[in-house]
């Protein structure tokens, strides 16, 4: 059978790249697998890894005659990459990427994609606090979800290409709206992201002897938001700063939450506490009921 693809282009070979490069040689869905990525170091390691048939220092040279290119890089590159790889698109190639927040990400490069080119922007809802062309892992994408979230008068074929490429390495697809997306992720993701780093921040200013004890005798909840909080610190920057609108917007809900509690917890209202603890138990058994915890 015929793969999908002649070649594919991964621009940032960390996690996702990575992991991408690895499935995407499983499942045989390009004849040709290019890598690209600004670090000698990363790219000696793909060679090492045998990740790609080819690799590049940029990302223009990794697209040249490829058929899907894939920016798997922090969204605040992707306004230097949409220029360097938009002129040297294929007539028919696709330029897709995995970035979490897609209105910035549409903004930076739609206007750098030529007409005789495609732009579908994805967002794969996968991944773990380690980076790295070692950390990837060909089984990151299954049963998770793949966000589409291509603009209005996209070509059809283009996305259901795109469409069916992440559905052959086990992801389930949702398309949406890039601000609907934004919107979501931001209390999903992004929000869970900035309450870990500010409260592993905070056991960072308490005292030596407390601090020393926190890590001590660290326990589920404190351990979860660690894990966290390691992410990679130039890609959450980048989220932050993308979505900043929607991020704002439910981190001021949660402050609103919070005082609710505060005054719960302070006039002693049982009911209260217990009724919202009831609530969201509820919640977290539906995450397991549909496969994603």
């Amino acid at each position: 059978m015929n793969p999908p693809f002649e070649r594919i282009a991964i621009v940032g070979v960390g996690l996702i790249g990575s992991s991408l490069l690895r499935v995407f040689r499983r499942e045989g869905v390009a004849r040709t697998l290019v890598a690209a990525d600004a670090s000698a170091a990363v790219r000696a390691r793909v060679v090492d890894l045998g990740l790609a048939d080819a690799v590049h220092a940029t990302a223009g040279d990794a697209a040249d005659g490829a058929d899907l290119v894939i920016l798997c890089t922090p969204v605040g590159t992707f306004e230097a990459l949409g220029a360097e790889v938009g002129p040297r698109l294929a007539p028919g190639a696709i330029l897709s990427d995995a970035g979490s927040v897609k209105a910035a990400a549409v903004r930076a490069l739609a206007p750098h994609v030529p007409p005789h080119a495609h732009l579908v922007p994805a967002h794969p809802v996968a991944g773990t606090e380690n980076s790295g062309p070692d950390s990837g892992f060909a089984t990151l994408f299954e049963g998770r979800w793949c966000i589409l979230t291509p603009e209005e008068g996209t070509d059809a074929a283009a996305v259901a290409k795109v469409a069916a490429l992440w559905r052959r390495i086990g992801s389930n697809v949702e398309t949406m709206d890039p601000g609907h997306h934004d919107k979501v992720l931001a209390i999903t993701s992004h929000l869970p992201h900035l309450i870990a780093y500010t409260i592993v921040g905070t056991a960072t200013d308490l005292e030596e002897t407390t601090k020393s004890e926190v890590i001590k005798f660290s326990a589920g909840g404190f351990r979860d938001f660690t894990r966290i909080a390691a992410s990679d610190p130039i890609m959450w920057r980048d989220i932050f700063l993308a979505n900043r609108e929607a991020v704002l917007e439910m981190a001021q809900r949660l402050t609103e939450d919070l005082t609710m509690l505060q005054r719960a917890i302070r006039w002693g209202e049982g009911e209260t506490l217990e009724a919202l603890f009831r609530r969201t138990r509820d919640i977290r058994r539906g995450v397991i009921d549909a496969k994603q915890a």
